[in-house]
């Protein structure tokens, strides 16, 4: 009985311990390689949070009409050594988004660079995850 008790215990505490696994994914499940986005827009918030940051922009379309979209970033321990600080992307600034759509076809995204105002280029997508380029990106 004790035996039966603790290995099913200890199955109960591998699957607890496993779940934030689960809950991380590949490009492939949620974003589509061949839906490239390159949008142009204004910054209304960036979420530092794990395990991937978000930038929220607001993209005025040829028609006038607002769209907010959410890209999704990498961690924000990552972004801080490639070059981001919390300055980088100010409330308002306006910033270039290259990346990919995602599979639903909503608004959101799998940012890989965005170009801030003063014209710097920085890489903002998850190394590893399958993402288009992977192999040709490199941690600095």
């Amino acid at each position: 009985m004790r035996k039966k008790l603790a290995l099913t215990l200890a199955g109960l505490g591998l699957m607890i311990c496993g779940a934030p696994l689960w809950a991380h994914h590949a490009f492939t499940a949620e974003f589509d390689a061949k839906r490239p986005i390159h949008l142009k827009g204004v910054v209304t918030k960036m979420e530092w949070i794990n395990p991937h940051a978000w930038l929220h922009i607001n993209v005025t379309g040829a028609d006038g009409q607002v769209t907010e979209w959410m890209i999704e970033a990498g961690t924000p321990n990552t972004l801080f050594r490639r070059g981001f600080t919390k300055e980088s992307l100010k409330i308002g600034a306006e910033v270039l988004v290259d990346g990919y759509q995602a599979r639903d076809g909503s608004n959101r995204g799998n940012g890989r660079d965005v170009t801030l105002p003063d014209g710097r280029k920085l890489f903002i997508g998850s190394s590893g995850t399958g993402a288009p380029d992977d192999a040709e990106r490199k941690e600095k």
